[in-house]
């Protein structure tokens, strides 16, 4: 049975071998397991979702231009999420500021071709949504 997400939560990048935290900010929340509970709609770049490692991305232009410049040798560079759309599927039952809650089984998509999913939802107790 999914958890519900909540901040702090850690997530990771398929284009990325380091992990990185969901942000939720407290305003006009509910909590679950005493953090600020996520809703599908928190999936905006560096305000929701942080950076994660160097991303391996060939549809990253700062890593396809270094790689072009190291011959076509693949470097990855800094990551700049690119979350124009929201988690999915989320929660078919609860909801979080009048959106779907976040589940531990959603995913998001980054527009240069990472699929990012969470690895620790931030809290253990509250499940079934």
């Amino acid at each position: 049975m999914p958890l519900q997400v909540v901040n702090t939560a850690k997530i990771r990048c398929t284009m990325s071998a380091k992990p990185s935290q969901l942000i939720v900010p407290p305003t006009n929340r509910r909590t679950a397991g005493g953090q600020p509970a996520a809703n599908v709609r928190d999936h905006r770049p560096v305000v929701n979702i942080a950076p994660f490692g160097p991303c391996m991305s060939p549809s990253f232009p700062p890593t396809a231009s270094a790689t072009a410049a190291a011959g076509g040798a693949l470097t990855p560079m800094p990551c700049q999420p690119n979350t124009a759309t929201p988690w999915a599927p989320g929660s078919a039952t609860v909801t979080v500021a009048d959106q779907p809650a976040l589940r531990s089984t959603d995913t998001c998509q980054c527009a240069w071709g990472g699929t990012i999913a969470i690895i620790d939802p931030g809290q253990t107790l509250v499940s079934d949504v």
